[in-house]
């Protein structure tokens, strides 16, 4: 048996090898095949690399036609405190500002009175045990060895919790992949590394590019530090989106806590699912993805506007309404908070344009 137990180490110590040299091997393929296709890779670190891109260079734009001209009138809508954002000593889960997160938020609580409950009727029983059954009281222990009853008992009562517990929550699945209406508004959300750009296909196919604000200019605006971003996501109030998620380099995650959203940002793949805001106002969220050394900041900021000032600030930024002539609708600079979609960031990448060092051919 020791003999055996000395070889399985052996063994084990031989893949791990193993798979630490085929690890090596692989990383250094995949430098020599991105040096063949971009020239000579600097000796810098990633982040280092990032933050030697030249301003000028990083905030041109790979697609020009794909960003409007945009308004120098932004005004951001101003956020209410503890709504659509984390709280201090925070214990629960943000209020829910969409249909699908307040039947989510429901659901929550009672799993949380279920939970109760079962811990209680269970602590309930052993103290019962402990004390009907000690050795004092009992000199002379039960030969029962089983009960008929009490076995169908506790099979059926947990299968039937199980089951309740099963109805909302495929309930509560359906609910967050409903197929969008046809006439709902197609909005694209793109994750770079690491900032996030917002395109419009229904309304011109502009594009925004959001990036983290730094702190003094978050207490400016009254917004919470690594949440607050020059350019927001703006969206109608009360109408179906149709959001359409993809990543432009590694994969991120598009996740808005208040409004009880989360989907993966795949190069490659365009993941959709329905998004729907119940109340006007700004809703923060976060990358939740590990993708790179600046993961934690290329925070999410939604702001929703009812209906009319959506179409003045979609008009705004150069993009188009359907039947806008007829409805008499009007770029009205006072009707809605206005934003340039190029980010007010200095040196930040523009839509479309790769955030990494320029190389020599």
């Amino acid at each position: 048996m020791k003999t055996l137990g000395f070889h399985r180490i052996v063994a084990s110590l031989a893949m791990a090898v193993s798979l630490l040299l085929g690890a090596q091997v692989a990383l250094a393929q995949t430098t020599l095949e991105q040096g063949d296709l971009v020239g000579p890779v600097p000796d810098e670190t990633p982040s280092a690399a990032l933050e030697a891109v030249d301003p000028a260079e990083a905030a041109d734009v790979a697609d020009p036609d794909a960003v409007a001209a945009g308004s120098g009138a932004y005004t951001p809508m101003k956020p209410t405190a503890g709504k659509g954002m984390p709280v201090d000593a925070g214990i629960d889960i943000q209020p829910q500002y969409s249909q699908t997160g307040e039947f989510a938020y429901a659901l929550h609580s009672g799993l949380i009175w279920v939970m109760v409950l079962i811990c209680a009727f269970v602590l309930a029983l052993m103290l019962y045990v402990v004390i009907r059954f000690r050795r004092k009281a009992n000199p002379v222990p039960s030969k029962t060895s089983h009960n008929t009853l009490v076995e169908v008992v506790w099979t059926v009562v947990p299968a039937l919790i199980l089951l309740g517990i099963a109805i909302p929550s495929i309930t509560l699945i359906a609910k967050q992949y409903e197929t969008p209406p046809k006439d709902a508004i197609t909005i694209k959300a793109i994750g770079y590394q690491w900032y996030w750009g917002y395109a419009y296909p229904d309304n011109g196919d502009f594009e925004i590019v959001s990036n983290m604000l730094d702190a003094d200019e978050a207490d400016a605006r009254g917004e919470p530090h690594q949440l607050a971003v020059d350019n927001r996501m703006v969206v109608p109030v009360g109408v179906p989106i149709r959001l359409q998620v993809t990543g432009a380099d590694v994969i991120h995650s598009f996740a808005v806590p208040s409004l009880w959203f989360k989907m993966d940002a795949v190069p490659g793949r365009l993941n959709e699912k329905i998004f729907q805001v119940d109340e006007p106002g700004v809703y923060y969220g976060q990358c939740s993805e590990l993708c790179g050394a600046r993961h934690g900041y290329m925070p999410i900021a939604v702001e929703a506007l009812p209906m009319d000032q959506y179409n003045a600030w979609v008009l705004a930024q150069g993009g188009t309404i359907a039947g806008a002539e007829e409805e008499g609708v009007e770029a009205n600079p006072s009707a809605a908070p206005l934003q340039e979609p190029e980010s007010s960031e200095p040196g930040a990448p523009g839509a479309g344009a790769a955030p990494v060092a320029p190389t020599e051919a």
